[in-house]
């Protein structure tokens, strides 16, 4: 399978540049100009990458990053910016970007960048369902979005990704180091912070009530465990 990468940058040399480099390493490239260009191209197609400038004519990268999370699109975000500043880097990913380089940057970099979220987005074993509902809740596996009752669900594609494996694995007892391994492609067993952080955040956005949840469910000196 050829993966789809959607570039959003308004520097025309640099945009011929990588989307000619993305095209000789094999991937499908598609490019935006300016934010308004590349949240419409976002939204009407989906894409295995998004590369992201921050500083867009018409639609800032932020405000297109923000709008691509409330439309339900989990898609990997690495985001592009001639900023260098902690609060910068601290926003994009507090709003849904997944990874952040700053300019300037060598294309080496992105590229591994690139083929490491794209990697974690398709290690997971293929499954005859694409779309798994259970309840309010749907997932759509192929199209990367969430919904519950209906309602769109904002997931970065960190929270896309945890979720996915736990409703691959409903009524398992998963471990935080399974959780890191599999998601995160992490061996150590230092970070287990990180899952209860991201489920955190998965309940505050699936569950009736975050403090008592039902769906995504603490197994106590276990793990988790996903009821579906």
């Amino acid at each position: 399978m050829t993966e789809h990468v959607l570039l959003i940058e308004d520097e025309a040399d640099l945009r011929m540049t990588l989307c000619d480099r993305l095209k000789a390493e094999g991937y499908v490239a598609e490019s935006a100009a300016d934010g308004d260009e590349g949240l419409q191209k976002a939204l009407r197609k989906a894409h295995d990458l998004i590369i992201l400038d921050v500083m867009l004519p018409r639609k800032n990268g932020f405000d297109v990053c923000r709008d691509i999370r409330n439309a339900g699109i989990a898609t990997p975000i690495i985001m592009l910016t001639a900023r260098g500043q902690l609060v910068d880097k601290v926003l994009g990913l507090k709003i849904g970007a997944d990874d952040y380089l700053t300019k300037p940057f060598e294309i080496l970099e992105l590229l591994a960048r690139i083929e490491a979220h794209i990697r974690r987005g398709t290690s997971q074993p293929a499954r005859e369902a694409v779309v798994l509902q259970f309840g309010a809740l749907r997932v759509d596996l192929k199209g990367t979005t969430v919904s519950r009752n209906g309602k769109a669900v904002p997931l970065s594609a960190r929270e896309f990704q945890l979720l996915r494996y736990f409703a691959q694995n409903p009524g398992t007892t998963l471990s935080r180091e399974v959780l890191l391994r599999e998601v995160w492609g992490y061996s150590e067993d230092t970070f287990t912070r990180t899952v209860d952080v991201h489920v955190g955040s998965l309940r505050q956005k699936l569950e009736k009530d975050p403090k008592q949840p039902e769906l995504i469910v603490t197994v106590p000196g276990l793990g988790y465990k996903f009821v579906a």
